[in-house]
């Protein structure tokens, strides 16, 4: 969802890439339905771990930030700094994998969870910019879920 929105709000002006500490999964469905009422498509995203972007081609020293979304991905993207120049900033989100019994709660914390990623977003990189307006080059930020 961080990456979805960090593009939607910012377009091209940073580069960001998702990164997960697992990779290969599909992202969940309560995820896709609560970017898709903002008009944002998740459903043929899959989740990369930092490893299979370095496998890839991906030069992480060309990277300025990592933000961990949680725990685990703040432990890992720290392990990054021993090799590369990198600042880590750990956003606690809610993880809404495991709240609410019901679709509707499910949906419920998972709109939580979308829109505390939104608010930090707007906090950190300050007003999206209008959709109209040519983008400047890009600043180079990645997201660790």
């Amino acid at each position: 969802m961080a990456e979805a929105l960090m593009k939607k709000l910012y377009g091209q002006r940073a580069y960001v890439q998702s990164a997960g500490v697992r990779n290969d999964m599909e992202v969940d469905g309560f995820s896709v339905a609560v970017c898709r009422e903002l008009g944002i498509e998740l459903s043929r995203h899959r989740s990369r771990s930092f490893e299979e972007m370095a496998e890839w081609g991906d030069d992480l020293s060309q990277y300025d930030l990592i933000i961990a979304l949680s725990p685990a991905s703040q432990k890992q993207a720290l392990d990054l700094t021993r090799f590369y120049h990198l600042d880590v900033e750990f956003w606690p989100i809610l993880d809404p994998t495991a709240i609410g019994e019901t679709r509707d709660a499910k949906l419920a914390a998972y709109r939580q969870a979308r829109d505390q990623i939104r608010d930090r977003l707007l906090a950190r990189f300050g007003p999206p910019i209008p959709e109209s307006t040519p983008e400047s080059a890009p600043d180079h930020v990645t997201d660790k879920a």
